[in-house]
């Protein structure tokens, strides 16, 4: 069990591992680049999820880091379930899910690199 924990702790460190991993080993198997790229964005979402909000608390020395994400990718789900009943007169929930998750990843990637660039140079301040 700490074994377990020690490897998620590491994958949602460094949440690009898993992204890495996930798209050589699809890539390898299928040969398909836009299944690999997909499936590999929707498994590192997962550990951007916690990696994000653990920086986010971290910041900002809060401990709402991760519901505060849950609550953007709900309100996300709201307007584009709302969009897509517009448009088609019906919600197709598992295109819904997925534009929500992929969604998901672009903006806690981005996240994550503001957050990780924030801790880096609060480090240094602190520091000096």
């Amino acid at each position: 069990m700490v074994f377990l924990q020690g490897v998620f702790n590491t994958l949602s460190l460094f949440p690009f591992i898993p992204f890495i991993l996930v798209y050589m080993i699809v890539l390898q198997r299928n040969k398909n680049r836009k299944q690999a790229f997909g499936l590999a964005m929707d498994v590192t979402t997962f550990f951007l999820l916690f990696s994000v909000s653990a920086l986010f608390n971290n910041t900002f020395q809060s401990k709402s880091g991760f519901y505060l994400i849950l609550l953007m990718l709900l309100i996300a789900t709201g307007l584009i379930g709302s969009a897509q009943n517009r448009w088609k007169g019906k919600v197709n929930g598992k295109r819904l899910a997925r534009a929500v998750w992929r969604l998901g990843f672009v903006a806690m990637s981005f996240g994550y690199v503001v957050f990780t660039f924030f801790g880096i140079l609060s480090y240094i301040i602190k520091v000096t």
